[in-house]
């Protein structure tokens, strides 16, 4: 893997110029920003493929910042803090981080995190060139769009939401695991917390069930995992 852009985002810029190397070590071409202001003119002139941010940034945070690329790109984004609450978590992926890093963390974890979403995200985009429209009743998952319909109405869901969506509804009434789940979307087993996929479920059937509480399409089989349940429309 080789020229990927990768743009960091970190107001540390000793800790920014470290990553850059790292990075460039690996054959990524980077660029640096080192605040939110700074990362949206980046993101638009520089075209990233992934981004690396800090939450804490001057000028606009890095929730913020991740919240406004999300509603234009489905490109990773990866979270860095040296926060460690699961609240902060749990806020970082719910605005569509595709990750969290804690500080501090190995070059060699960040680079090996960079590399496994970067890999994730072009087998999917360009699987998703040859992949059909699937329809289940009143839900409808288009891959080639990254679009979800409702009863005729736009679901909008963060990148790895439509992703575990997708490949629940690709492997129809088979149940998963958390941690087969995880490996399959996030597409690394050593790094990261399978909670990240009970918080991506939640979200998913916010967005797509009619009584979250009583989910129709995705299921949990307790004890076990979660399940896509197409019923009679398979």
């Amino acid at each position: 893997m080789s020229n990927e852009r990768v743009l960091v985002v970190d107001d540390e810029v000793e800790l920014a110029e470290i990553m850059r190397d790292y990075l460039k070590f690996e054959g990524f071409n980077v660029c640096l920003a080192h605040d939110g202001q700074e990362a949206l003119k980046s993101f638009k002139e520089y075209n990233p493929q992934l981004i690396l941010m800090d939450v804490m940034l001057p000028k606009i945070d890095g929730m913020e910042v991740c919240r406004i690329i999300r509603s234009q790109s489905s490109i990773p984004i990866l979270m860095l803090s040296a926060k460690t609450s699961d609240i902060d978590k749990i806020l970082g992926l719910g605005l569509g981080a595709d990750d969290y890093i804690t500080k501090p963390f190995s070059p060699g974890e960040l680079v090996a995190r960079v590399k496994a979403q970067l890999r994730r995200y072009i087998h999917l985009s360009t699987a998703n060139q040859k992949s059909e429209i699937l329809k289940f009743g009143s839900l409808t998952i288009d891959d080639k769009a990254y679009a979800v319909c409702v009863n005729d109405r736009i679901a909008e869901l963060a990148a790895k939401e439509f992703e575990l969506l997708s490949y629940l509804a690709h492997h129809p009434l088979q149940v998963f695991t958390r941690e087969q789940l995880f490996n399959q979307i996030w597409g690394f087993d050593e790094y990261g917390d399978i909670n990240t996929v009970t918080v991506h479920i939640r979200k998913i059937r916010e967005k797509i069930e009619r009584d979250p509480s009583n989910p129709m399409f995705v299921k949990t089989v307790w004890g076990v995992g979660y399940k896509f349940d197409c019923g009679e429309n398979l």
